[in-house]
């Protein structure tokens, strides 16, 4: 997909890019000291929580508005950019208003169309960046939706943050990565930036590292890093933050990885062996759709034999056998029993629709 006139605007800053701040701002004194620490290691621009939306009431919801002319104060101090998050129309407005670089949406409105669509009419005519991450639920079109909303608005400069996403499923995550999507946002969005927000994926600031390098090793535009003078007595989230210390040893830690190479003659072996690749899926592909043909001749002899689509002891027979062939050929059962499936829930389709096709016959002959 394409949006016209979307146009690519990352490059004004140096890759990667970097953001770094509390989750919240809580003093003065405490913005003002991290950001300071933060703007010592090289980094320039600040994210800091101005409004917190909490999952239930009564806990600390932010500063609010006495937050952004902290940040007002910090910027005619150092020469820093600040990063906040909006949520409504009035954020919004108060967040131009003293002087906020880099507005971002978070996960709980981009969930929310209608949310999104005040948040976009509020920024028409005005040129600000605006960085969307993705929403809690693992829907790739709200994410999408919620990009072209603001292009539509007329915001010119737009970037992507990858938060990771809710699961009702026990991980080791805060919120699982599931890499597949963000990777499918940025085929399908070229232009814009992505960005990884690994404090909130991991919820666990031992795990920042270990994601930080995957975000890079796929070539990511750049990190979001909750960053605090003194995370063990942080207001929010204190358990995924870091001091301004460790993240200046996480950043040198980290192995940044160029997304291609002005050397010959690797480009010349790496062409060769994608050719190799392209042979092989092409090969693929016409194994499969042999195996297809198969399937549909299975297909009309069971219809011609009155014979169930789906018989459970030779699809427990098959799953055995394929796992056993991954086991010996070296490859991960698990990956290879998701592709499995999704080649035998095509074959049954294919069959129904053959089982289908006469059942509709014989009722139209009736």
């Amino acid at each position: 997909m394409e949006i016209k006139g979307l146009k690519s605007w990352g490059g004004q800053w140096k890759r990667p890019l970097i953001m770094a701040g509390p989750c919240s701002a809580e003093t003065s004194e405490q913005l003002r000291e991290t950001s300071l620490a933060i703007h010592d290691l090289g980094i320039n621009i600040i994210r800091a929580g101005v409004w917190k939306p909490r999952t239930r009431p009564n806990n600390f919801e932010g500063i609010g508005v006495n937050a952004l002319k902290w940040i007002r104060d910090i910027k005619d101090e150092i020469d820093v950019q600040f990063a906040v998050e909006v949520a409504n129309p009035h954020h919004v407005e108060e967040s131009l208003y003293h002087g906020v670089d880099i507005l971002w949406i978070g996960a709980r409105s981009t969930v929310n169309p209608f949310t999104v669509q005040e948040i976009a009419n509020a920024l028409k005519g005005v040129d600000v960046p605006v960085f969307i991450k993705n929403p809690i639920n693992p829907e790739l079109s709200l994410w999408i939706g919620a990009i072209e909303r603001f292009h539509q608005a007329g915001v010119s400069k737009i970037g992507a943050i990858h938060r990771g996403f809710s699961s009702i499923q026990k991980t080791r995550f805060r919120n699982t990565p599931q890499w597949t999507i963000p990777i499918e946002l940025k085929k399908t969005f070229t232009e814009i930036p992505l960005i990884c927000d690994p404090s909130h994926i991991a919820g666990d600031s031992r795990m920042i590292l270990e994601i930080s390098q995957k975000a890079t090793d796929l070539d990511y535009d750049g990190l979001m890093i909750e960053t605090h003078r003194d995370p063990a007595s942080a207001w929010s989230d204190a358990k995924q933050q870091i001091t301004p210390e460790k993240l200046g040893q996480l950043l040198e830690s980290v192995t940044f990885r160029n997304p291609t190479s002005k050397n010959k003659e690797f480009l010349s072996h790496l062409e060769e062996l994608r050719d190799e690749i392209d042979q092989v899926d092409q090969d693929l592909y016409e194994m499969i759709a042999t195996r297809m043909s198969i399937v549909d001749k299975i297909g009309f002899y069971k219809r011609d034999n009155n014979v169930t689509v789906f018989q459970k002891n030779r699809w427990k027979e098959i799953s055995e056998s394929r796992e056993s062939w991954a086991k010996q050929l070296g490859l991960d059962v698990d990956f290879m029993d998701e592709i499995f499936k999704r080649i035998h829930e095509n074959s049954i389709r294919r069959q129904r629709e053959i089982m289908n096709k006469s059942f509709q016959k014989a009722k139209d002959a009736s």
